[in-house]
């Protein structure tokens, strides 16, 4: 049976490989360095849009589901790295689905992006 600070010990661990893993994304996964820039500046946007909390939790979802994305995407291109070092089909599509995870989640980051701060920015810009 662990003992609480075992169990403490393994709580921060457990945090500090998620963000061991973070970081790793954000340095090799070029795509990454992308979706920093844009979460970056759709967030900047909805501050300065003053944006209600709805739909900033929205926003956040939708940066939560393509981050989410895109990690499942690195770990899952690096497992079949792992396991298929020669080229396969299945490896081929493996890789090709999880990066197409990460397409369609962009895709609907863009839609809501423009339905929660299309109007609020036209209004500020030419209203």
């Amino acid at each position: 049976m662990s003992t609480p600070k075992n169990e403490l010990t393994d709580r921060v661990k457990s945090f500090q490989y998620a963000f061991e893993g973070w970081w790793f994304v954000l340095r090799t996964q070029h795509n990454a360095w992308i979706h920093a820039i844009i979460t970056t500046v759709v967030a900047a946007l909805a501050l300065w849009l003053r944006l209600p909390a709805r739909d900033w939790a929205v926003l956040i979802l939708t940066f939560m589901a393509v981050w989410m994305a895109e990690f499942m995407n690195t770990a899952i291109e690096a497992v079949v790295d792992m396991t298929m070092p020669d080229v396969h089909p299945l490896a081929k599509v493996a890789k090709d689905v999880a990066a197409a995870a990460v397409l369609v989640g962009a895709l609907g980051a863009i839609i809501i992006g423009l339905l929660l701060l299309g109007p609020p920015l036209w209004q500020r810009l030419f209203g």
